[in-house]
């Protein structure tokens, strides 16, 4: 694996950070996952997630993406975040490096929080009547 990822970070140029592309915002994210093209990440811990609960996502810690990686799939893009960046990053590159089409999702935890308005919700929710 060490090639890989000497490889993965020698592609890891001004033009790879600048364009953008290991990015997507939640919004996006949440209009993929619509379509069935996107599979959200949270890699934060159990004890995290007990306290703020994100239901579009699905929540595999950190320390145990390895042991659970066939729980991802192949055929649909992996949006991942944590609280603060660090560990989706980790992630990321760990899921490139898998040949995983992965991206990092751009919103902090709080920005993803302050987006469970009623409009939100209206907009969202499967069943918003009832």
């Amino acid at each position: 694996m060490k090639n890989k990822f000497d490889d993965l970070l020698k592609k890891m140029d001004l033009n790879y950070f600048g364009t953008g592309t290991h990015k997507v915002s939640l919004n996006n994210a949440l209009e993929l996952k619509k379509k069935n093209e996107v599979f959200i990440l949270d890699v934060r811990t159990k004890e995290e997630n007990e306290y703020v609960v994100i239901p579009f996502a699905y929540n595999i810690p950190t320390s145990e993406i390895v042991d659970r990686i066939d729980e991802l799939p192949k055929d649909q893009i992996i949006a991942v975040f944590c609280s603060s960046a660090t560990r989706a990053t980790i992630v990321y590159a760990y899921l490139t490096l898998l040949d995983y089409d992965v991206k990092i999702i751009l919103d902090s935890i709080g920005e993803i929080g302050s987006k469970f308005g009623p409009g939100f919700v209206l907009k969202n929710a499967s069943n918003p009547n009832k």
